[in-house]
């Protein structure tokens, strides 16, 4: 009997930005995750995203570990630092990348300038056409060669729609030129863009399901195109949840300064947590034992079609 190729383990992770502490919509994503990867046998890895230097701090990194760890949240392997790893991304930029990237001098300033000239010059010609994207960089610089390490590098992204399932959300289709041009890889000052970070890393780490905040969504296509170019392996699965909203519709975030959790009651977090996530309740008992009921019985199906849930008041 001929031999089956074992299928890979599942791996999922969980990849905070340290730019504060966790709050109840990055744990809901973190709870979301870690029992939806262990109900599929897999592996739960950890990575801090921090490569914003400016925002990121390690107290903050501090805090998360311990916070996750209160919770019954253990992680799989060591924790990645991007921090630690803006070689490997520049490796990937001289290298696999470097095709589709290209040095760039135009500060914003210059870009509100150009796009201006754009509608004033449509205004003159009176054309029937919608205003311009200004998401998308005119691409002032492809062809001028710049110094690649005095400037920022921009990587440009394919002009074709791309389409993935999403266990959550459905059937997605995007154009990552028309959703994001050609994007910031690299600031001048050399801190790498999250999302070129993610993508080598989801590769370099083998992670098969993803599954994180619907603002992210708008990316992945992006994401999917990077990995592609980097000859990396692509995610197999992608779940975006619903966002965790104020009852005004506002998005629970750092930005709108969303209350740090409070660990003092890890069991009572849980079980609110997994309320919000529309999970079938648990026996309230230590954060161990609920965490496997809970993965024991983890269920998408609630969350599908749903961009957002309400946070308890």
């Amino acid at each position: 009997m001929p031999n089956q190729a074992l299928a890979p383990q599942p791996i999922g992770r969980f990849a905070p930005s340290p730019t504060g502490e966790l709050h109840l919509g990055s744990l809901t994503t973190a709870l979301a995750s870690f029992c939806h990867i262990k109900s599929l046998n897999g592996q739960w890895l950890l990575r801090i995203e921090d490569t914003d230097t400016e925002r990121c701090d390690r107290q903050f990194t501090e805090q998360i570990l311990i916070d996750l760890e209160t919770l019954g949240l253990h992680w799989d392997g060591d924790i990645i630092y991007q921090s630690e790893r803006i070689d490997i991304y520049n490796d990937y930029l001289s290298s696999a990348l470097r095709p589709l990237t290209y040095g760039c001098q135009c500060s914003r300033k210059d870009l509100e300038q150009y796009w201006a000239q754009e509608e004033q010059n449509r205004l003159v010609n009176d054309t029937s056409q919608g205003s311009p994207n200004r998401k998308r960089y005119p691409r002032c610089c492809i062809k001028a060669d710049l110094n690649r390490q005095e400037h920022k590098l921009r990587i440009q992204l394919p002009d074709h729609r791309i389409g993935f399932n999403d266990g959550i959300q459905g059937i997605q289709w995007d154009n990552p030129q028309q959703t994001l041009g050609d994007m910031v890889a690299r600031r001048q000052d050399g801190m790498i863009n999250y999302i070129l970070a993610a993508s080598l890393d989801d590769g370099l780490q083998q992670v098969t399901h993803v599954m994180r905040g619907l603002d992210i969504l708008p990316m992945t296509t992006a994401q999917i195109s990077i990995m592609r170019a980097a000859h990396l392996p692509t995610i197999d699965h992608w779940y975006h949840l619903p966002l965790i909203c104020h009852p005004d519709g506002q998005k629970l975030s750092k930005q709108n300064l969303a209350q740090p959790i409070d660990t003092r009651d890890p069991s009572q977090l849980i079980a609110t947590a997994l309320q919000l996530l529309q999970q079938p309740a648990v026996d309230q008992d230590t954060p161990t034992n609920m965490l496997k009921q809970a993965i024991a019985q983890w269920d998408n199906t609630p969350l599908q079609g749903k961009q957002q849930l309400n946070a308890p008041h």
